[in-house]
């Protein structure tokens, strides 16, 4: 970061470029996490299906919980002494991925998708935690909690999608059009 855009402050024992390293890693996760929850919310308006209601009310809490995450990391961003970027034109100038691309669809089409979202966010988050490893443990340690809910959310995502013997429908996708694709040729039994 600039000396320009280093923040005037940062927490006690970080100075202001670990503290502006940190924030801007930090606003990377902010960007994805706005994007996983309006996401979410598309998904729950737009899913039909013989599963509709399990699905719809299944992903409501995770909405809720991606949110509590986003205000999580945004604050952090501000007490690290930098201004959090949160407008949809941030978010879109910022993100590193292509938008979702399905809109009404069957409940285990979305589900097949969101898999592949989630695996993109997850490992985002994992990779944002090891490189905050060293320079701050707060941020980390937030990090490592969303981890552990997010991995729950796609550990119930995943549910939907998986064999009795275990295998998931959706591991040789490429991308989360095919995964929406595999996950409904499997659902008809045509795999």
């Amino acid at each position: 970061m600039s000396a320009a855009r280093l923040p005037k402050y940062t927490v006690p024992s970080l100075t202001v470029e670990t503290g502006a390293k940190v924030a801007e890693i930090l606003q990377q996760r902010l960007d994805a996490l706005n994007d996983l929850q309006l996401t979410l919310k598309h998904i729950h308006w737009n899913v039909v299906g013989p599963h509709f209601i399990a699905v719809h009310e299944m992903i409501d809490p995770q909405v809720d919980a991606v949110r509590e995450m986003v205000d999580t990391i945004a604050e952090r961003i501000a007490t690290l002494g930098v201004a959090p970027q949160g407008t949809p034109g941030a978010i879109v100038a910022n993100r590193t991925w292509d938008d979702y691309s399905l809109g009404r669809a069957s409940t285990i089409a979305h589900l097949g998708a969101l898999d592949t979202v989630y695996q993109g966010v997850i490992s985002d988050h994992r990779a944002a935690a090891t490189a905050t490893e060293e320079l701050d443990d707060v941020t980390n340690d937030i990090l490592i909690g969303h981890l552990q809910e997010l991995e729950l959310f796609h550990w119930f995502v995943r549910a939907h999608l998986e064999s009795a013997g275990g295998s998931l429908s959706t591991t040789d996708a490429d991308g989360e059009s095919e995964s929406a694709k595999l996950a409904e040729k499997d659902a008809r039994g045509t795999a």
